[in-house]
């Protein structure tokens, strides 16, 4: 997928998550639109350096990275991308992310098909233990920090 391609796929994405903020949460549109161009920005940037940068690594570690570092306290950016990401709800975004996860499965239905039972088991483990793993670090660490 082109850097254009995934630039026209975040928009789609951004504007759908627009409206599920506003309609799920009452954010208002125009109030969000600034937290939705920073993530769509910051998206981006990290796609591009993913493409770009020799070494392979995923994505995601750039568009995390980046994001860590342009909202670090005591960067210049932090204030105002923090006031503009509050504006933006977080489920508002999973909808249509996960709405297209959905089609792009749906897409290899036939690859899907022929992992059988197989994949419906391993999915379950998968979730079992990362819910059960995710359990066991939040227990530990409000302990430590005495709010448990």
């Amino acid at each position: 997928m082109s850097v254009k391609d995934t630039f026209f796929v975040m928009l789609i994405v951004g504007v759908m998550s627009l409206v599920g903020n506003l309609v799920g949460f009452k954010n208002g549109i125009v109030e969000a639109i600034p937290g939705m161009l920073i993530l769509i920005l910051i998206s981006i940037a990290g796609v591009a350096l993913a493409k770009f940068i020799p070494v392979r690594i995923p994505s995601v570690a750039y568009i995390v990275t980046l994001a860590c570092i342009l909202t670090f306290p005591g960067v210049p950016s932090a204030a105002f991308i923090n006031a503009a990401m509050k504006k933006v709800s977080f489920l508002a975004l999973t909808t249509p992310i996960l709405a297209y996860a959905g089609i792009a499965i749906g897409k290899d239905l036939d690859t899907f098909k022929k992992a059988g039972w197989r994949i419906v088991v391993l999915s379950c483990v998968v979730f079992v233990g990362t819910y059960i793993g995710s359990a066991v670090i939040a227990q530990f660490i409000l302990k430590m920090l005495g709010q448990i």
